[in-house]
């Protein structure tokens, strides 16, 4: 089992970050470890229980630059109908450019997804959703116990046949997530910004 950071539950949940540009491109991962973290994703919940996820694992250089340069078509009219505003918009604007201009050199991608069925997506979603974000989220916590970062990445589903037929995922097979997965440069994160709770609490009534 690999070391594990000395993180008690509430460090590990406020630092583990979308890590960018401090994702270290030159250092191999090994599947070992995705794998471990993967064991720990799967305790998550889903819906009755029914665990109809799928994690494809893909370090292929030529399979990780196909889908870098889909990445990189979504993100560029994601990108162009984007208004820059603050100080910290610039910032995650900055670090998700840098992203897409170095995907295809991110060690592995891991793409959560789950079984749909002939018939689709419902119209309401939630259920499906549900059943596999969780435990995508949880893997980002394992991966950061163990060293390694990843950031939340949805743009690829603009092109997600396409991404489909590159990988051989089979139709009733929703993608819901692409983790791009290093180790990390630099030692620590700190707990970002966010509103105060009680800009976004609501009890019994809004």
């Amino acid at each position: 089992m690999s070391e594990l950071l000395p993180l008690d539950p509430d460090q590990l949940l406020t630092t583990t970050r979308s890590v960018r540009k401090r994702l270290d491109l030159d250092r191999p991962v090994p599947l070992a470890i995705i794998r471990e973290a993967l064991d720990v994703a799967l305790q998550a919940p889903s819906g009755s229980n029914s665990q109809g996820w799928h994690w494809i694992v893909i370090d292929d250089a030529e399979k990780r630059r196909q889908i870098a340069d889909l990445y990189r078509k979504s993100f560029a009219s994601y990108s162009s109908s984007q208004h820059r505003g603050d100080a910290t918009a610039k910032r995650v604007a900055s670090s998700a450019t840098y992203l897409a201009e170095v995907f295809d050199r991110v060690p592995v991608f891991v793409i959560g997804a789950i079984d749909v069925g002939k018939g689709g997506l419902p119209a309401n979603q939630a259920g499906i959703w549900g059943s596999v974000l969780p435990a995508a989220w949880s893997l980002q916590l394992a991966l950061r116990a163990r060293g390694l970062g990843s950031a939340w990445t949805t743009l690829h589903l603009a092109y997600e046949s396409e991404v489909s037929a590159i990988l051989g995922i089979p139709e009733g097979v929703a993608q819901g997530v692409l983790l791009p997965v290093a180790y990390y440069t630099g030692a620590t994160f700190q707990p970002a910004p966010r509103r105060p709770l009680g800009e976004v609490l609501h009890i019994n009534a809004w």
